[in-house]
């Protein structure tokens, strides 16, 4: 079979392909990211790419028009390698990671729920999981010449009153020679049983005293995005933290086109390697920002999702998307970091947090951990909005979760013009109510190149509000402005004309896109209706809601309610956590308690599955309208829509 080299644009990046491979699996070869939110399905239209030199066969569907073809643009998913080729990777595929570890607006999020160190400590809480203990222990000699692990443990005992000790076999190999290199003065690395009759562990030692430098890391395994945290375990403290895109997103935005990618031969193997690559990178750049010494480097804690997790693991994770939905297990022991390819020292122990059924996983577990929901009388409701929504209800006496499919519409799968929270993403929307001209704001303000989640859920709230699409989601073409044109049998608006772009097209807002975010809003609203009611609640009930994710962190409140995304509630009642799963994972690391209390409240979560609930099809045919087939569910907008119609603005 011949074999042709592909360069890939701006990147200078080349790749041997064989004749007969698809452009989208020879960027993935070469490491290069294209969009590609169906997973390389054909069905998205996001994986454009314009070949600047040679020629592919296919590559052309309805998801380009005749001038996108003129130009040399193509599907990559469809363009099959012919010849050598130069492709150039248009804006909107490119990755800007930076945009993740940027705060949010104070005046868009709720109340943020702060983490407390001391707050731990005052309510009993805080258990060190991992102690060093420095020691001087004398030398052997011809009349006493124990062995030099036998040696250690007896001077743990004798001077800081440490029994039931147990070392790791690392821990054997390394005494002999650590033990001598500062005259038998070292610290040892203690980590704290879980259960009260358990044995601490031995799992490092290291010449002289570092008993003032302890750490731990905490990371999120999301579907889209991973964070990563270096704590200082002695004073709370964050010493570095930095967060990159999952590398995995090349082979699918979510977390079922990972599944069916996962059961292709190798499929696996690849996707655990590139996440293992990804948690590297980020694990090299905290530990040089921080200036840390890797031995001072304790546990990693890790929160996913069951998909994520089981991933990461290497754990088939086949039956999770088949009925009845089985994950592998919910609690995964110990393991070496480095057994799983980790850059970490060999002492260093990887804990996953556990998961509650096949789409709720420990990265909700961590959540609810962080949130503190399961401690407090308080009937909470826990929202997470990813890729997934998952929800939680209840209290410290109760919990019930379910999970529910939203879809990439907030993540920029889903629209034609859609994005992830990046740079020249439009993240703010409003316009003149007389000329319906938009005045727009983009993530680094700059011009835009596309459409992230917070910007489409402003731009429908505000259209809605305005009458400019209907409780469908349907333009007005009655109204007088070139901005709503009709396009291959539906209506869109002009967002942004293509010489304002970084894309050279007109940024647009489709009915299609509106009806694609109906549906996710639809199904994250119906979601919370359906669990409250099952398990014998309402909204008025419910006295805290806890918005948790990236997403939440960004998302105005009011437009959320606006269109449906959220039930209609007083504000005041919201607290938003924040990365919740990532916070759960810091605190794990931090205190043993909250791993002590984790396999508890893992017990006490009942799971719905709400595709076997009854009542949520129900639910979800009636919230497939802006913002509900039932206002009354929403008096404040309701009143503000009547004040509308009667003093109108326009």
């Amino acid at each position: 079979m011949s074999k042709h080299q592909i360069t890939f644009l701006p990147y200078n990046i080349s790749t041997i392909a064989p004749a007969g491979s698809t452009l989208i699996q020879a960027a993935l070869d070469a490491g290069v990211h294209i969009n590609a939110s169906c997973g390389g399905e054909g069905v998205c239209g996001k994986c454009r790419v314009r070949v600047e030199a040679g020629s592919v066969a296919d590559g052309v569907s309805e998801q380009l028009d005749q001038e996108d073809i003129q130009k040399g643009y193509r599907l990559a998913c469809r363009s099959i390698v012919t010849g050598d080729l130069t492709v150039r990777i248009p804006v909107e595929s490119t990755i800007d990671a930076a945009v993740l570890n940027r705060p949010a607006s104070p005046r868009r999020s709720a109340r943020i729920q702060e983490f407390n160190l001391e707050e731990l400590k005052e309510r009993g809480l805080f258990l060190a999981p991992v102690e060093k203990k420095f020691l001087t222990i004398p030398p052997p000699s011809p009349s006493d010449n124990l062995p030099d692990l036998t040696r250690l443990i007896g001077f743990l005992k004798l001077q800081h009153d440490e029994h039931k000790l147990e070392a790791d076999l690392s821990v054997i190999r390394k005494i002999p020679q650590v033990i001598r290199q500062d005259d038998f003065r070292v610290t040892a690395t203690l980590v704290r049983p879980v259960r009260a009759d358990g044995k601490t562990r031995i799992i490092n030692i290291q010449a002289g005293d570092t008993s003032s430098r302890s750490l731990a890391i905490a990371m999120d395994i999301g579907t889209t995005t991973i964070y990563g945290q270096l704590i200082d375990l002695i004073s709370g403290e964050v010493r570095a933290e930095h967060a990159e895109f999952n590398a995995q997103i090349s082979y699918g935005e979510d977390v079922i086109s990972r599944l069916v990618y996962a059961e292709k031969p190798g499929g696996m193997d690849r996707l655990q390697e590139v996440v293992i690559g990804t948690i590297n990178k980020i694990l090299g750049k905290i530990i040089r920002r921080s200036g840390a010494d890797p031995q001072d480097i304790a546990t990693i804690t890790l929160a996913g999702n069951t998909t994520m997790t089981q991933l990461l693991l290497k754990v088939n994770p086949r039956f999770i998307r088949r009925a009845p939905y089985v994950p592998a297990s919910s609690i995964y022991p110990p393991i070496k970091a480095r057994e799983l390819g980790m850059n970490l020292e060999d002492h260093v122990a990887a804990l996953v947090y556990p998961c509650v059924s096949s789409y709720v996983g420990g990265d909700i577990v961590a959540g609810v951990m962080g949130s503190g929901i399961y401690r407090t009388e308080e009937l909470t409701l826990f929202l997470d909005v990813g890729t997934n929504a998952e929800i939680v209800i209840g209290n410290r006496d109760w919990l019930a979760c379910a999970a529910c499919s939203a879809g990439p519409a907030f993540e920029g799968g889903g629209l034609q013009f859609g994005m992830r929270a990046a740079k020249g993403a439009i993240e703010d929307f409003s316009f003149d109510p007389a000329t319906l001209e938009p005045m727009i704001m983009t993530i680094g303000r700059v011009r835009p190149k596309g459409i992230c989640g917070s910007g489409l859920i402003n731009m429908v709230a505000v259209m809605f509000e305005m009458g400019v699409i209907d409780n469908l989601g349907k333009f007005n073409p009655a109204l007088n402005t070139p901005r709503i044109r009709r396009r291959e049998g539906f209506y869109e608006y002009v967002v942004a004309w293509k010489d304002e772009t970084q894309i050279d097209r007109d940024i647009t807002l489709s009915e299609i896109d509106i009806e694609n975010l109906i549906r996710t809003k639809g199904a994250i609203y119906s979601g919370c209706m359906t669990l409250l009611a099952e398990v014998g609640l309402s909204l008025d009930d419910i006295q805290r809601v806890v918005l948790a994710g990236g997403f939440g962190s960004f998302v105005d409140l009011e437009k959320a309610m606006t269109i449906g995304l959220l039930p209609e509630m007083d504000p005041d009642r919201v607290t938003y956590l924040g990365n919740g799963s990532l916070l759960g994972a810091k605190m794990s690391s931090l205190t043993n308690r909250i791993r002590r209390d984790v396999a508890e409240v893992v017990r006490k979560m009942t799971n719905f599955e709400l595709s076997e609930t009854i009542s949520y099809m129900d639910n979800y045919i009636a919230a497939l309208f802006l913002p509900h087939t039932d206002l009354r569910q929403f008096p404040r907008l309701q009143a503000r829509l009547e004040a509308r119609r009667i003093n109108p603005v326009a």
